[in-house]
């Protein structure tokens, strides 16, 4: 069954793409004139926090790295000044020293000796990296078919959050590595485990491919969406939606602004100094941040290989631009 695990990158996003509808703006503004840079090589498997070139070459939050991973490994997360790698198999890998874990690591992240892994049998485990000892072993349901965008564990000052495959986040204690909550996101949707998750002024906010929560100051706020993307910049949230909906909520998921487009599909949201969403007929739409104005751009790239948008930059193709 570990074949449906990898049922096919970015499912979620690409649903509905069969329609014959298409988006198709009145006019643009020509091509978007911003020097493109290109990589060693193409993208060949990416999550939520990076994506792994043919090269071996990673993509990071932090840029192009020419840190090079091993033959069978995939990268996962840079977290606590560590590039975390899988081998979907047995093994994660921080930097070059390898850790045999017993299972396929699909999330990891790391603070100080303490490293946090979601498994694909939908297990987590908070392992002790100088004892090599495991503080915390937690089963969940398995969840066989999932969206590829999984996100990465969460260290806060006193809290582990970890995300998990059938739509809920598990909070453990950091001083006593024991399960202190859990907070279901998503118990219903076929594609529910977590895509997005971020801590924004103390207000976790969270997303799977359906649904949207924060949590802060004691109060839960829920929204149905059914979300292509979404990404935080500064305060604030930006959702772009199935529907063709870009909305803009504060941290309590209320809406500020929005826009429709007309059939539009958005493989990516990216922020310069302004919005951007990346659109898969080959167009780039720019926002103004008051959401009054918008200019369309032409952007050519090849829709059926992997894309991946990190804050301000948009990799695709072998190729890499960086937002105005």
């Amino acid at each position: 069954m570990k074949q449906l695990f990898f049922l096919l990158p970015l499912l979620v996003i690409f649903a509905g793409c069969s329609s014959k509808e298409y988006f198709e703006p009145e006019n643009t503004a020509g091509d978007y004139d911003n020097t493109k840079a290109y990589l060693e090589g193409d993208i060949v498997y990416m999550n939520r926090d990076g994506a792994t070139l043919d090269s071996k070459e990673i993509i990071t939050k932090r840029g192009v790295s020419k840190f090079k991973i091993p033959e069978g490994y995939k990268f996962l997360n840079i977290s606590d000044d560590k590039v975390i790698t899988s081998n979907y198999k047995d093994s994660v890998m921080l930097d070059k020293k390898v850790i045999k874990v017993g299972g396929v690591v699909v999330a990891a992240s790391v603070k100080e000796n303490k490293l946090a892994m979601l498994f694909s049998d939908n297990s987590i485990q908070l392992y002790d990296l100088a004892s090599s000892k495991i503080l915390l072993k937690e089963y969940y349901p398995h969840s066989y078919v999932n969206d590829t965008r999984i996100a990465n564990p969460y260290f806060m000052s006193n809290i582990i959050l970890f995300p998990t495959l059938d739509g809920k986040i598990t909070v453990v204690a950091n001083e006593n590595n024991k399960v202190i909550r859990n907070i279901v996101v998503d118990a219903d949707g076929q594609f529910n485990n977590i895509i997005f998750l971020d801590v924004i002024n103390d207000t976790l906010v969270a997303a799977t491919a359906n649904k949207v929560i924060s949590v802060g100051d004691g109060v839960l706020n829920l929204k149905d969406y059914r979300v292509r993307d979404i990404i935080s910049k500064d305060n604030y949230i930006y959702i772009a939606t199935i529907d063709g909906q870009i909305i803009k909520t504060d941290i309590s998921l209320n809406i500020i602004n929005r826009k429709k487009y007309k059939f539009a599909k958005v493989y990516a949201l990216a922020y310069g100094t302004s919005l951007y969403a990346l659109e898969s007929q080959g167009y780039l739409i720019n926002i103004s941040d008051d959401f009054k104005t918008d200019t369309i751009y032409d952007f050519s790239f090849d829709n059926e290989k992997k894309v991946i948008a990190l804050g301000d930059t948009i990799y695709y193709d072998d190729e890499y631009i960086i937002l105005k």
